[in-house]
């Protein structure tokens, strides 16, 4: 245990610091700061210590030098039984806690205005060369980066005496993440631009990925897999790994995949109520109706079978009624919204396998992040999937034109395709699926699954429209859903033989609309 006698305290992220201070000076820390930190703390009633009256040096340069100084970086090294007599014959006091977190570079480069001078000078030299020394130094230094940690640093202190070898090493291994972090970023950004060019590059020649382990999962895609979910900093609302778990038992790997395919496929329709049914990473059911319980009773119809066990997500806060219907019929892992209403959460209380996650609202705008897929020796990256098609952009190929209803199913479709594993066909009809085939090396077998599924499920394809996640290479997948009662088609169009499914779809009488652009899901 090392007593805590003095804490050099320079931060960005003001977080907390007032309390930090209250709470150190209570326990008769002595705090020297930097600049706005000082400042901060002495708005709190803090007494504080400039740095200059540490070194003997002002800042200089607008604050470029202040903590660069051998009664910094002596302080924050000199170990304990070996450095004494130098530290003593230079007067160095030592440093016994550092609480630093760096320049704000992420934020302000991601600012559109931002220019290269501002985002250079937004490098942090001083508090990454204090951190590393802290960090290192860790048989005596405790180094704080996170506010989220000051409450267990101080709870520690109070209890212990001082800072423990356990808090030490926790906190050390948390202070080298957080540079390094740090400095991927700025890597990342400087590597995109050539020569000064403040024009980033799509695809930065360099990647530096650092994530923090939120928790680990019961199990990985199979039982004897292990695995955990990590995330990039705080998770933003509207997100799978930023949910909150108000019920059920841990969550797998799979859930975890499937509930993310539920949550995005459901964001998708707006401020329409939807309900979405996924089972093994595909929607087998999903709808729009009135309001949660009737878009739940809708998907569920499209294939009850496959719907056993699946994840079920809605895009509006999901009431008791909602979940009792869907208790009383079938098994599910877990359910997503954004909200649980008390009650909702009451009627789960006694069924703790059901998960139940809420994510919070979501902005209607939704911007897609970067996508990453580990391969043999390499990673993936590619710009997530998005679609912003309107009526306007569809392209009718077909001398039939598909009325205002079908136009409204057509696009209802070819929303929930983007969801569906390539080749992709989904049937719909009056804003819900009736048929959905996925994950097949054919696309007319994908059609033939859909309209099996359908029948399965008692559901009528003749009426309905048909989406496909990507062009149709020959005639027999229009016949197919000609066959099976189709009469409107929504594609991407693009095929060598797009002359021959026009005429195919002119044959059966059916309407078909090009959207110019495909969505496949691999």
């Amino acid at each position: 245990m090392i007593p805590i006698r003095r804490a050099l305290v320079s931060v960005s992220d003001k977080s907390g610091v007032a309390d930090l201070g209250r709470a150190l000076h209570a326990l008769g820390v002595e705090l020297v700061s930097t600049g706005g930190s000082a400042q901060a703390l002495r708005d709190a009633g803090v007494p504080v210590r400039e740095i200059s009256e540490l070194t003997g040096f002002p800042e200089i340069m607008d604050g470029r030098v202040k903590t660069l100084h051998p009664k910094v970086h002596g302080a924050l090294l000199g170990r304990r039984g070996v450095d004494d007599a130098v530290m003593r014959e230079h007067d160095i006091a030592p440093i016994d806690l550092l609480v630093v977190n760096l320049y704000p570079f992420a934020r302000v480069v991601a600012q559109p205005d931002c220019g290269w001078d501002e985002a250079i000078e937004n490098i942090d030299i001083g508090g990454p060369a204090m951190l590393r020394a802290a960090a290192k130094n860790q048989e005596r230094v405790a180094v704080a980066t996170d506010p989220a940690d000051y409450a267990d640093l101080i709870e520690v202190l109070r209890r212990e005496g001082g800072s423990t070898p356990a808090l030490r090493r926790r906190l050390a291994a948390a202070a080298f993440a957080h540079v390094a972090r740090y400095d991927g970023m700025i890597a990342d950004w400087l590597s995109a631009r050539v020569d000064g060019d403040e024009q980033s590059h799509a695809f930065a020649p360099t990647l530096h990925l650092a994530f923090t382990r939120s928790h680990e999962l019961r199990y990985g895609e199979n039982p004897h897999q292990n695995a955990a979910l990590y995330v990039p900093g705080r998770p933003p609302a509207g997100s799978i790994a930023g949910a909150r778990v108000l019920a059920g038992k841990a969550l797998s790997y799979n859930n975890v995949a499937d509930a993310d395919a539920a949550l995005e496929c459901v964001k998708a329709f707006g401020k329409a109520p939807a309900c979405v049914i996924v089972k093994h990473g595909n929607p087998c059911g999903v709808a729009l109706a009135d309001d949660p319980p009737h878009a739940y009773e809708l998907a569920y119809a499209c294939d009850p079978v496959s719907a056993f066990g699946g994840i079920i997500a809605f895009n509006r806060t999901l009431d008791a009624a909602t979940v009792q219907a869907i208790l009383a019929r079938q098994f599910v892992e877990v359910l997503v919204a954004p909200e649980f209403e008390p009650a909702a959460l009451a009627a789960l209380a006694g069924k703790p396998n059901v998960r139940a996650l809420a994510v919070g609202s979501w902005p209607e705008t939704l911007t897609p992040s970067r996508e990453l897929r580990s391969v043999g020796g390499g990673v993936l990256v590619q710009d997530g999937d998005r679609d912003t098609l309107l009526l306007s952009d569809l392209k009718v190929v077909t001398r039939r034109m598909p009325d205002a209803a079908q136009l409204r199913d057509l696009l209802f479709a070819w929303h929930v395709a983007m969801f569906v594993k390539s080749n992709a066909i989904v049937y719909a009809r009056d804003g819900a699926t009736i048929g959905i085939g996925a994950g097949q090396t054919s696309r007319v077998v994908s059609a033939q699954i859909a309209a099996l599924k359908a029948g399965q499920a008692d559901l009528q394809v003749a009426g309905s429209v048909m989406a496909s996640d990507a062009f149709f290479p020959f005639r027999d997948g229009i016949d197919a859903a000609a066959q099976a009662g189709v009469v409107a088609v929504i594609q991407p169009g693009g095929s060598m033989r797009d002359s021959e499914v026009i005429a195919a779809a002119d044959e059966h009488g059916l309407a078909m609309v090009f959207t110019g652009i495909r969505h496949f899901r691999h």
